[in-house]
């Protein structure tokens, strides 16, 4: 008996004891419990209210305390939210559960002829990796294996090539300052030395557009600015 259907049973068996309703699990809603709620499993309350002749939130926490009491350690507790019922199952079953599942291809599909693209993590060819990057890897890497067990055929891939105007500011950035710098004669790490230059290039290009933005502000014209020092800003 799985685990709703005895949470079903133990309702109707509350109801009868509690209230001499005779309901069968079939007539109990169970649904899984919101996540922005403390449980694994809600009772729908309302359709039992009138026989109970208990609130929705009397019902429910004498229904709880029930149920948690015979449920010989099933349950782990309770809460009631207006008329929804809120089961905790206690972990001692699921780490039984899971225990039982011996088999080695326990819960795979067929394959089912899809084929699905998993894209991760793809880091930022322009900034150092950081500890944050792995969280990337173990999420993609997961959805595709748990897509594999579902009978998708999964081509992983990550864009490596991520050439946007990112690394054209570094690049440029280098030209005009590196003075051929590279991570040898620096001795420093090659994606710290790329990030590195992309600093240099924004603070180059803020300072160089401050007396631009000055004189707008100021409804000045732009035309009498000194020019700046390098043509890549502002375009002609």
């Amino acid at each position: 008996m799985s685990v709703a259907q005895q949470i079903k049973q133990l309702a109707a068996n509350a109801l009868q004891a509690l209230y001499g309703i005779a309901a069968t699990p079939e007539q109990v809603t169970l649904n899984e419990t919101k996540p922005e709620f403390e449980g694994d499993y809600t009772i729908v309350l309302f359709q039992f209210v009138k026989q109970a002749r208990r609130s929705p939130e009397q019902l429910g926490q004498e229904a709880g305390a029930w149920m948690q009491a015979n449920s010989s350690g099933l349950l782990a507790g309770y809460n009631v939210i207006k008329g929804f019922l809120n089961l905790v199952v206690a972990e001692h079953y699921w780490l039984q559960f899971l225990a039982g599942q011996q088999q080695a291809d326990f819960g795979r599909q067929p394959a089912s002829g899809k084929r699905v693209m998993v894209e991760y993590s793809s880091p930022n060819t322009n900034k150092p990796l950081h500890l944050g990057h792995l969280r990337n890897n173990f999420l993609g890497w997961s959805v595709a294996e748990i897509l594999n067990w579902n009978g998708y055929e999964v081509q992983r891939t990550c864009i490596v090539n991520d050439r946007g105007v990112h690394i054209c500011k570094s690049m440029l950035a280098w030209q005009l300052y590196g003075e051929g710098a590279t991570p040898e004669s620096t001795g420093v790490k090659g994606d710290h030395l790329v990030g590195d230059f992309y600093v240099k290039f924004e603070n180059a290009l803020r300072a160089e557009a401050a007396p631009l933005y000055e004189a707008l502000l100021q409804g000045q014209p732009i035309e009498a600015l000194e020019p700046p020092k390098h043509s890549y800003w502002p375009p002609s």
